[in-house]
């Protein structure tokens, strides 16, 4: 008995190595054991049943104990002895042929031999290779539950939604990052709060060298540049904000992390005190789920440290596994239940690889890899690879639809890259081309504006080329500005010559707006008018304020004038009635028929009305009364209604530039324009609206009707055109 003694008691300590001879309840008993596991689905009060369970049984189990494992090891001896003498009559009668065999062994082709070698190395390649990446996918796995269990409100980025903040104006990302740093778990944000900072640092330094460019543009020294906006200033408020809660939440965490760590360290040392410990085997494993319930209630620790403190756990959960392998039914217990508790896991991470939304069956693989590793313990060996390879085989699926997912992404990213850089080249072009006007450039700055909206609207470019995209960018837009700023600052140069210019005309005006020289001061009036209006531009900021002084000056002379002429004299209302007594004629007038003949007739009407001269302001309306009375003698004519226009116009024209002022004049060079412009655009009208009628024939009444009126339409814009001709000729 003293050597079935001494077998028994090294069972426990050898038994990995005997493993190969071992009954298969023997490899159960030495099975690696896993770190216990709490399922979703299983309350901690299943726990408590195995246990009370394995107390009702746990008396007669040690004291059968002995004599079971005493029994064991006599049969294996007795299996062993068996096996010797089976083996020395293979061997007796294998010796006969090893001379025949060795001969066929040297006939074997080298090259059969070689071919099959490629062939397994071949297959070893691909099999290593694919089982590098399930390590590959597994370990970033790991490693993301392990940065999750470092902080556990850190695992809430996954659920925020990552927006497309480089297409973000500087107030939108100002205001999403307030969103984000007031409504959710500031270690959450992290990652989205850094982009959203690198992406208006961008943006608010291509606006800051814009701004310096202008600013020395205008002649200002660079040491004496500077430029802020009230949208940074409240970034920098919340960004602020959020690295002080940073700071508090990770100062907070770090001490509950600290002493996390020392409490499961604590209960790593009280695992190694259960080993061959001399007490009621109830009492031990009761002691042992009491270990591993206070370890899954142990907040977290230190990421660097989570995965050495994991393994030196697990590593004694197994030994204490080792140490139970005496007592089969409590360990079968667990055995059993870890093994129902990750085929379900393996179920669900089946029903994720079916699952099209790939990023979040991923993020619940991570879930399922967790509670694999972390709070379930070991299965009977006999269905450890078995499963583990069935959940591998999902976590494969998954990843492969993962990396084809990101496959896609990049894609898009390549796509939305060409789309970029052909922007970037546009926006060369652009200012590469040489322009000498005001309009051109203004035409030029729009089309780079709406290139630089595009260009952030474009989406993401692959990350690796991010940043030389958009350095690529800023030096196409900063070449272009400095061309443009050139421009303007050559131009502004000439600006201020200007106003130095319209200054001086306003010192005329102001020095001569109450001479008595009516006749001399109304034509310098009239002439630095003239001189004002051939003036180019000036600052803006001094435009609508040396224009009120200038129009003040020359509106008080003119209100002076006009003020005095006012009263009839003599000489108008005699010219008035002179008017009269022309008008009564006309009444009473016959046409001889000939038309040459009549048209003289006219003219002479017209020209005796202009010598007769001014009317008193208030009898102005005689005018109205004449051109009504010419209209009736041309009627007679049947001449062309445009040839008529013209000669009421001059007649018109005449009178307008023997005034004063110019004021009537303009209005009328006013009205003329704006009735061009009214007309272009009913003939545009009526030209869109043939396009209606593209199936319809030419002679149909609507389309015959819209070609007449677009005839007439032109005909009467040619008049007008005419009438601006004439008037302008004035100037």
């Amino acid at each position: 008995m003293s050597e079935l003694d001494n077998l028994h008691e090294a069972e426990g300590k050898e038994d990995k190595k005997s493993s190969i001879k071992k009954t298969t309840k023997e490899d159960v008993s030495n099975e690696t054991a896993s770190k216990e596991r709490k399922t979703v689905d299983v309350a901690k009060n299943e726990t408590t049943e195995d246990v009370d369970k394995t107390e009702a049984i746990v008396d007669e189990t040690v004291i059968n104990e002995s004599k079971e494992t005493s029994e064991d090891v006599a049969t294996e001896s007795k299996k062993d002895e068996d096996d010797n003498d089976e083996v020395n009559n293979e061997i007796d009668g294998s010796t006969s042929n090893a001379e025949e065999a060795d001969k066929t062994e040297n006939n074997v082709d080298e090259t059969v031999i070689e071919q099959s070698k490629e062939t397994s190395e071949a297959t070893a390649t691909v099999s290593k290779k694919e089982d590098d990446d399930n390590d590959e996918v597994i370990n970033e796995i790991d490693d993301s539950n392990a940065e999750d269990a470092e902080d556990e409100g850190h695992k809430d980025r996954h659920t925020i939604e990552v927006k497309d903040y480089d297409t973000m104006s500087l107030d939108a990302l100002t205001i999403e990052l307030e969103k984000l740093v007031k409504n959710e778990k500031v270690q959450a944000i992290k990652s989205h709060v850094e982009q959203i900072n690198s992406e208006f640092k961008s943006k608010f330094q291509s606006l800051l060298d814009e701004k310096k460019e202008e600013f020395l543009s205008d002649g200002g020294n660079e040491i004496d540049f500077y430029y802020s906006s009230p949208v940074q200033k409240k970034f920098k408020t919340v960004y602020k904000e959020y690295r002080t809660k940073l700071h508090e939440h990770y100062k907070s965490l770090e001490q509950n992390l600290k002493q996390n760590l020392a409490d499961k360290l604590e209960i790593i040392e009280e695992l190694k005190g259960l080993i061959n410990v001399e007490e009621n085997i109830n009492t031990t494993y009761k002691h042992f789920k009491e270990l591993q319930e206070r370890w899954r209630n142990t907040g977290p620790i230190p990421r660097d440290k989570y995965n050495n403190a994991w393994n030196s756990y697990h590593h004694h959960v197994e030994m204490f596994y080792d140490f139970l392998h005496l007592n089969r039914d409590l360990r079968d217990l667990d055995f059993k239940h870890n093994l129902d508790q990750k085929l379900k896991i393996i179920e669900r991470a089946e029903e994720l690889a079916k699952d099209d939304n790939v990023l979040r069956a991923f993020r619940e693989l991570q879930e399922l890899h967790k509670m694999w590793k972390e709070e379930l313990g070991p299965v009977d060996r006999e269905h450890r690879e078995e499963i583990w390879n069935r959940f591998k085989a999902s976590t494969k699926i998954i990843n492969e639809k993962r990396q084809l997912y990101f496959s896609e992404i990049d894609k898009i990213y390549e796509k939305n890259l060409e789309h970029k850089l052909e922007i970037i080249s546009k926006i060369e072009e652009i200012g590469q081309e040489e322009t000498s006007s005001h309009n051109s450039w203004q035409k030029k700055i729009k089309e780079v504006e709406a290139l630089r909206d595009a260009f952030f609207n474009a989406g993401k470019v692959p990350a690796k080329v991010n940043e030389e995209t958009w350095s690529k960018f800023k030096d196409a837009v900063r070449t272009f500005n400095k061309k443009k700023n050139a421009f303007y600052k050559g131009l502004k140069k000439e600006q201020y010559k200007n106003l130095q210019k319209k200054l001086e005309l306003i010192q005329i005006a102001e020095d001569n707006k109450d001479n008595e020289d009516i006749p001399t001061t109304i034509a310098l009036m009239k002439k630095i008018q003239s001189d004002w209006k051939k003036i180019g531009h000036v600052p803006r900021k001094d435009s609508d304020k040396i224009w009120k002084q200038f129009k003040s000056a020359c509106n008080h002379f003119f209100d002076k004038l006009h003020a005095s002429k006012n009263a009839a004299t003599k000489i108008e209302i005699e010219a008035f009635q002179q008017k009269n007594t022309l008008l009564d004629s006309i009444k009473d007038l016959k046409l001889t028929g000939d038309k040459d003949n009549d048209l003289s007739i006219i003219k002479k009407l017209i020209s005796d009305w202009k010598t007769i001269g001014r009317v008193p302001n208030d009898k102005r309306y005689i005018e109205g009364k004449f051109n009504k009375a010419l209209d009736e003698l041309f009627s007679e004519l049947k001449m062309d209604r445009n040839e008529v226009e013209l000669i009421k116009f001059e007649n018109k024209l005449e009178v307008l530039s023997n005034e004063d002022d110019n004021q009537n004049l303009d209005h009328e060079r006013s009205f003329i324009r704006k009735k061009i412009d009214e007309i272009k655009a009913q003939i545009n009208q009526l030209e869109n609206n043939l396009q209606f009628f593209t199936n319809v024939d030419d002679d149909n009444p609507l389309v015959k009707e819209v070609h007449n009126n677009i005839k007439n339409h032109k005909d009467s814009l040619k008049l007008w055109k005419t009438k601006l001709s004439k008037i302008k000729e004035l100037y």
